[in-house]
């Protein structure tokens, strides 16, 4: 297919999720209109910037230690499936997110970073809060009654 990696590009650059590259060291190079949208910042202000941009700061340490640690190996349990974990916005705001990720390699196969593809689940997220809130509630009351669930 002639067009191809011309229409792979256009996936990348459009896409609605949120598209990052990092390094070995954490540093974004690349962040597409999708991370724009979602986080707040521009590509102009994130590329070059250490992940920690988006990255709680209670969060930062672990972050930080794992991304290490798989930059080091190679390899993550998180091959598959979505990992769930909260960002920062710009405006200072939490984003709760379910992201896969994406571990490149250069040419001689050794490790040059990863890639992120993350989306939006606050409204979710929230969601599901507020049933098993209320699930706790209904039980605790069922409890009370002297019944079981």
């Amino acid at each position: 297919m002639e067009n191809l990696e011309s229409y792979l590009l256009q996936i990348v650059e459009a896409s609605p999720d949120a598209i990052l590259i990092a390094d070995l060291e954490g540093i974004i190079l690349y962040w597409n209109i999708g991370a724009e949208r979602l986080l707040g910042f521009t590509a102009t202000e994130a590329v070059g910037k250490p992940l920690d941009i988006i990255i709680p700061e209670n969060l930062r340490a672990r972050h930080n230690e794992g991304y290490d640690q798989v930059m080091a190996s190679g390899e993550t349990k998180y091959k598959t499936g979505l990992l769930s974990a909260p960002a920062l916005r710009k405006d200072g705001s939490r984003v709760s997110l379910e992201f896969s990720i994406v571990l490149l390699r250069d040419a001689g196969g050794a490790m040059a970073g990863c890639a992120s593809i993350m989306r939006d689940v606050s409204e979710r997220w929230q969601k599901e809060k507020e049933l098993k809130e209320r699930l706790a509630d209904c039980e605790a009351r069922l409890a009370d009654t002297g019944r079981q669930p």
